[in-house]
């Protein structure tokens, strides 16, 4: 199922529901019909998602340190490419950062 958020800061953005409930849980919301990141929220929320980036993204650089791909870096076809959270939340971050600046409020369910 696809959850689209919207925003009069930025375009709507849709994402599956299972990474929709995962990134607002880290918000410490929750994925309802209908919800509101609402805009005196925006900076401890980025602040949270921001600081989740960085935990998973030590986490991949102290995995890929203890564990190096054994894979030859001329062969490109054979190198595993990692999507991690900051990947995955871009979407959501870059709204959120644009509603900060904007004043406004990230809307799903509407």
């Amino acid at each position: 199922m696809w959850i689209t958020f919207k925003s009069t800061a930025a375009a709507e953005i849709r994402m599956l529901d299972d990474l929709a409930k995962y990134l607002l849980g880290i918000l410490g919301k929750h994925l309802d019909e209908r919800g509101t990141i609402h805009r005196t929220e925006m900076a401890a929320a980025l602040q949270k998602l921001e600081a989740a980036i960085s935990v998973d993204k030590a986490a991949h650089d102290d995995h890929d340190a203890l564990h190096p791909h054994g894979h030859a870096p001329e062969d490109p076809a054979t190198h595993d490419i990692e999507i991690g959270l900051a990947q995955r939340a871009y979407p959501l971050l870059d709204m959120m950062r644009a509603a900060k600046a904007q004043d406004a409020d990230i809307l799903w369910g509407v």
